[in-house]
């Protein structure tokens, strides 16, 4: 766990916090394989016998190619993979935002949330430099992230204070939450078949050697990234296929 402790100017009197910089992704359940893309899609024209014959990593790798690279994409979807993220909110809403995902998430209606706030490492671009559309991110200095980290601390130990004085008082927990900021830490059960989470790849990470290459928040980048990892692990042939064939969801 990365914790960024407090600057000393901000540990004024108030709620005790924790600055957490660090994103995780836990693979808690799949039912993932390269065979079982290759089962689905020869039950097509083999039936009942799809189910029943095993061939080789090379007719299996063959076939995954030939149906990534004409697109497919059917046989990609009987399979699933649960993570289990720890992300801060905004960077949870940036996943719901591709509606290809199952989700349950903790909820602040009915459990107190913890003080628990996203603050970036010292590794993060601040800066963006250009017009939207055409911008770049650049490192910031010291003094930056001595000012993200003491601006947003004392923000989130505001909002704290807030939001447990409500609770104290016995509002209601789904308006005591209103007051919280989206760098909040949340989590939640997030599960999809393996062509969904290659078009969240491909739009969540940043790489040249893509056919269209994207620009994502890091935040969710990091989560993508953690999720590839698994996702490679457990399906390496369709993985591969995907990388050679530009990392476009087929």
């Amino acid at each position: 766990m990365t914790v960024t402790p407090v600057h000393p100017a901000e540990a004024t009197t108030g709620p005790e916090i924790e600055l957490r910089s660090r994103i995780t992704v836990e693979l808690v359940d799949h039912a993932a394989s390269d065979i079982g893309v290759v089962r689905a899609a020869r039950v097509s024209t083999a039936g009942e016998r799809a189910h029943r014959e095993e061939r080789g990593d090379d007719y299996i790798g063959g076939l995954i190619r030939y149906l990534m690279r004409s697109r497919h994409g059917s046989p990609f979807e009987h399979n699933y993979m649960t993570f289990l993220v720890n992300a801060p909110i905004f960077t949870i809403r940036h996943m719901m935002r591709h509606r290809t995902w199952s989700f349950n998430e903790e909820s602040a209606r009915y459990k107190d949330l913890e003080s628990v706030f996203y603050v970036p490492d010292s590794d993060r671009l601040l800066k963006q430099e250009g017009k939207p559309g055409h911008y770049q991110y650049v490192p910031g200095t010291e003094e930056d992230h001595e000012l993200v980290t003491t601006s947003a601390s004392t923000a989130y130990r505001a909002a704290f204070r807030e939001y447990q004085r409500m609770l104290d008082a016995g509002i209601a927990r789904e308006l005591a939450r209103t007051v919280l900021p989206v760098a909040t830490y949340s989590t939640v059960y997030a599960t999809c078949n393996a062509r969904s989470l290659m078009h969240f790849l491909s739009l969540r990470t940043n790489r040249a050697d893509a056919t269209y290459v994207s620009h994502p928040q890091r935040e969710v980048e990091i989560v993508a990234e953690q999720m590839e990892s698994e996702f490679a692990r457990l399906m390496p042939l369709t993985h591969a296929a995907y990388e050679s064939y530009g990392r476009v969801s087929p």
